[in-house]
């Protein structure tokens, strides 16, 4: 190869690690999930998040949303078209209720009014698990709901935090007070783990194969087990929950408008919680 390729060579390496951002301790990389979901249908989607009414007002830029996504690369990147398109559906319709501030009769309907919320209100605790060693509980510190997915507990503030750069358990306020850190939480949450449950992720992507016990409580494959992994021990086993119909409202919704249908098993109200 002579030197007239040195300059192509050079050109490659500059487009590879112009890719990479270094943003709160980890390497980003800059996916495109833009071309699947533009400014214009983010706006489409939540209509009132910016209203005077929500207290999340401009705390949700769609910026920060797809910045965000450049840390989870697989996040709307894996499978089929009509399954990258599901599973952006499927993420935020469940942060949608989880920050809902809509009502049966509001403008537009209930279910155009996610991203109105960026904390709890009125937690009925602090969410500190005491018996948790790993990652105890700082004094003072409300471990409550915040973010787009509401992380909520101090097991889960610890471990996001280390993921993401922040000290989740000291500093946990960051999640609430900065709108892209708060959608990595929301993400991170989404993309991990946490046996014996599995990720949302490979849930809407189809990586999740179940157990026999699994199996044996129906915990099959689908936008209910999503909710299971949220939020099963309170909502899932109920037959129709209220929660889980508004999770499935805001999931029909935001299919349409991604040209998509919800796949099967909707609902967890035969689940048995994990």
């Amino acid at each position: 190869m002579g030197s007239s390729s040195r300059p192509f060579l050079h050109k490659k390496i500059f487009i590879f690690w112009s890719v990479l951002i270094l943003s709160s301790g980890s390497w980003c990389v800059a996916a495109r999930i833009s071309s699947l979901i533009s400014k214009d249908l983010f706006d489409a989607i939540f209509i009132h998040k910016d209203d005077n009414a929500c207290p999340a007002k401009d705390f949700y830029p769609y910026n920060s949303f797809i910045k965000a996504s450049r840390c989870f690369p697989r996040f709307g990147n894996t499978g089929s078209l009509t399954t990258r398109r599901r599973e952006i559906a499927a993420f935020l319709a469940q942060i949608s209720h989880e920050t809902t501030g809509g009502w049966p009769t509001a403008p537009d309907g209930p279910y155009a009014w996610g991203l109105c919320f960026k904390e709890e209100v009125s937690p009925q605790s602090d969410y500190c698990d005491s018996t948790n060693n790993e990652w105890p509980c700082y004094p003072g510190k409300s471990y409550k709901g915040r973010g787009p997915i509401q992380l909520s507990w101090n097991y889960n503030y610890g471990p996001a935090g280390k993921a993401l750069g922040f000290d989740g358990l000291r500093n946990l306020e960051m999640v609430s007070n900065n709108s892209l850190i708060a959608f990595r939480t929301a993400l991170w949450y989404w993309m991990t783990e946490q046996q014996p449950k599995p990720s949302c992720h490979n849930v809407m992507v189809g990586g999740y194969v179940p157990t026999a016990a699994d199996l044996a409580v129906n915990r099959t494959a689908g936008f209910g087990l999503v909710t299971n992994i949220i939020n099963g021990g309170l909502e899932c086993g109920i037959p129709n929950d209220g929660r889980v119909n508004d999770r499935i409202g805001y999931f029909q919704r935001y299919a349409k408008l991604f040209n998509v249908d919800t796949g099967p098993n909707l609902d967890c109200q035969y689940q048995k919680p994990f």
